[in-house]
């Protein structure tokens, strides 16, 4: 064997085999480097007269992982060789060319597989293309190839979601040609086998069969199922068009489709939102400063077998961690169990789960009255009501018997960490671990540094948020945290708008057009209204003078109308089909002539500017105080806990976009209707004197995601 390194990518004759192999620490991206030193190898192999095969593998932990996004944009994006260039030298190539797929070929590193004759994976390997989460589409011939490999369905699917796929799924779905012990030595053996049987590879672009003769009613409907998953996103329906266009024209046709397409969305304002989201949720696991090393969490504890505490322990079984589930009686474990069943049950029932996994999960959950019976817990997570002395009593419990060094968790969704842990003889120990319902479901974990939490337990907890597979932010001690400390302005906001005439029905419609879930009215039903009025009980005593709540709630509530669980609340329920009601009405314009407001019509537009604009007031002031540490946190957060729309980047990237002069703007005047907690803090206002925000071409730049001064 003899060798020799090239720049990016190294050349290396086995046999009658070159092998290149891309070294681009980290991930090997699809850099200018990579692409130039494939273009060199692939040159030398092609005069190279005692190679008669090629191989392109990764070096280190992965493949070709994807396009490099921090050359977007520059100079090095549209520098030759481009990506289309390496394809373009492949599919043409006089030698078979084998992709050795390891670790993840994701996106541009794929898509440059995809040209090569063949592709061989190990088993743990993951394929996908994911740009569709950076707000684009594949635009190396991914919407032209994956089609013609796995059919229309399976490509629409694999491209409108960036799911990843095993080796195994894309063996079966022929996006590659056979699963291998090792890459390199599999890949080798493979491209011999090639060699000697002179076996022939016809270009994917040419593979015509899957996708002739398509029944043009598969988009319509993919239209119509994806467009609800996606709810305002524009680029999961541009991949639609280009599966469309595969179908309906030449490839070369397509592929000029593609490019036009890929334009467009690189254009609009959803890519950069998007990718600024992208580097947010990476960023926000980063705590700055923080040396500790995280601890193994090698068992669990949940206390509470309701719908939160079962959820809770259902995330840690799912991550293969065993957890005890603890409660006040055999009753209620039974229930919470029944509940944990089911819930696992529809997931095998709708096939996002095999009947083997949810038998596995299962298993990893024990049931405990007693707190000695897990005392050797590495976490505890309390997950009961949100009473303080309730709290107080089992943390009190917890220090007497869990082992030195476990950590002692709250899921508390606003109460104070610190006194909960000054119960304890470990306050060191003690940290918030808010999950968001259901736990199994929704992907946010915040978690909240008490004043003495130790860094060790707080590299553990955002470590942990990882092998859970939740998207992690660290939050300040404060009444709500970051996400709840800015939810009462939005729902706040609302209640007003309906003193002042906005209708429900109107608030719900145009926050949902916005792109939430769903409006703050609906949800505030679903949550049940009798749980509202009592947090707002506690808030009530710490409201400055002059300020006020809208007392609709609590009129709505005195009236029996507690939400969706008794069939009524700001609307009227058959199940979880909802009505206007006309009683609703009439509470709300009774509330508004006792208060002597006169009602106005509203615009759609005001309405949406008056929901979120007191988000970025709010947001700013958490960043100004220390409860978040980076604006992006609070995007994070707003994004996977509360369901703002990813394509708009999260609230405080959607204010930079507004323009934080009307933001500053907007604050004042609430100040004004709402009294002194909504006025601007002094970052929102430096920052607007300063004239920063607004669009630009490349979008807004994050003045709030500047380090704070």
């Amino acid at each position: 064997m003899i060798g020799e390194r090239m720049s990016a990518v190294s050349y290396q004759v086995d046999g009658e085999v070159a092998v290149l192999t891309v070294d681009y620490p980290p991930v090997n991206t699809a850099s200018l480097a990579v692409r130039t030193g494939l273009a060199e190898t692939l040159e030398r192999a092609r005069g190279d007269e005692a190679v008669r095969a090629v191989v392109i593998m990764g070096g280190g932990k992965t493949f070709i992982a994807g396009a490099d996004i921090t050359e977007f944009g520059t100079d090095k994006s549209k520098a030759s060789p481009s990506i289309q260039d390496i394809q373009n030298i492949l599919e043409d190539f006089p030698k078979p060319v084998i992709a050795a797929i390891h670790g993840t070929a994701l996106g541009g590193g794929l898509e440059l597989a995809l040209t090569c004759h063949a592709r061989v994976a190990v088993a743990s390997a993951k394929v996908g293309l994911p740009e569709v989460n950076l707000g684009i589409l594949p635009g190396a011939g991914g919407t032209q190839r994956v089609p013609r490999l796995t059919g229309v369905d399976a490509a629409i699917d694999i491209m409108t979601t960036g799911k990843h796929i095993s080796a195994d799924k894309a063996l079966e779905m022929g996006l590659i040609d056979a699963v291998v012990d090792d890459a390199r030595t599999g890949a080798v053996a493979f491209a011999r086998d090639v060699v000697a049987s002179g076996r022939s590879f016809m270009p994917v672009t040419q593979r015509d069969d899957k996708i002739t003769g398509v029944d043009p009613s598969v988009f319509a409907r993919a239209r119509a199922t994806v467009g609800k998953k996606a709810r305002g996103k524009i680029a999961p329906m541009a991949i639609i068009d280009c599966v469309e266009a595969a179908c309906s024209s030449s490839a070369a046709q397509g592929l000029a489709f593609e490019t036009e397409k890929f334009a467009e969305l690189y254009a609009s304002d959803q890519r950069p939102a998007l990718m600024h989201y992208f580097f947010a949720e990476r960023e926000a696991r980063k705590v700055p400063g923080l040396k500790a090393v995280a601890k193994p969490i090698r068992s669990a504890a949940v206390i509470g077998a309701g719908t939160m505490g079962g959820g809770i322990a259902m995330v840690f079984a799912n991550a293969g961690i065993p957890v005890t589930l603890a409660d006040i009686s055999d009753e209620a474990l039974a229930k919470g169990m029944a509940t944990i069943r089911k819930n696992y049950e529809i997931s095998v029932s709708r096939g996002s789960m095999a009947q083997g996994k949810m038998d596995e999960a299962l298993a990893r959950i024990s049931t405990a009255i007693n707190y000695a019976d897990f005392a050797q817990a590495d976490i505890v997570v309390e997950a009961v009501f949100e009473k303080m002395d309730l709290k107080k009593d089992i943390f009190t419990r917890l220090d007497a018997v869990m082992k030195p060094g476990a950590i002692l968790a709250t899921n508390t969704s606003s109460l104070d960490i610190d006194q909960i842990a000054a119960v304890t003889e470990r306050p060191e120990d003690v940290i918030g671990v808010h999950f968001f319902s259901p736990a199994n479901v929704m992907k946010l974990q915040e978690n909240i540094r008490g004043a003495r939490t130790s860094d060790e337990v707080i590299a553990t907890v955002m470590d942990l948020g990882k092998t859970l597979g939740k998207n992690v932010v660290l939050a300040g001690n404060c009444d709500g945290f970051i996400g709840n400390r800015m939810l009462q302005y939005y729902t706040g906001e609302a209640g007003f708008l309906m003193e002042q005439g906005a209708t429900p029905e109107q608030i719900d419609r145009v926050a949902e057009k916005f792109g939430m879930p769903m409006g703050p009215i609906s949800m505030r039903d679903m949550s049940g209204l009798d749980i509202g009025v009592l947090v707002r009980k506690e808030r009530l005593k710490k409201l400055p003078p002059g300020e006020r709540f809208s007392p609709i709630l609590e009129r709505l509530v005195e009236q029996g109308r507690c939400g969706m669980k008794t069939g009524k609340g700001f609307y009227r329920y058959e199940g979880r089909d909802k009505s206007p009601d006309p009683e609703t009405t009439q509470i709300i314009e009774d509330v508004a002539n006792e208060l002597g407001i006169e009602r106005r019509t509203f615009t759609d537009e005001e309405i949406e500017f008056r929901l979120f604009a007191p988000l970025v007031n709010e947001g700013a002031k958490e960043i100004e105080d220390g409860t978040a540490l980076r604006a992006g946190d609070i995007d994070v957060a707003w994004v996977n806990g509360y369901g703002f729309p990813s394509h708009k980047g999260g609230p405080m990237f959607w204010g930079e976009q507004v323009g934080l002069d009307k933001i500053y703007d907007a604050a004042v005047a609430a100040a004004e209707r709402n009294g002194p907690r909504w006025a601007p803090g002094k970052l929102l206002k430096r920052l607007a004197m300063e004239g920063k925000g607004g669009r630009t071409p490349e979008g807004a730049r994050c003045h709030l995601h500047e380090k704070r001064r």
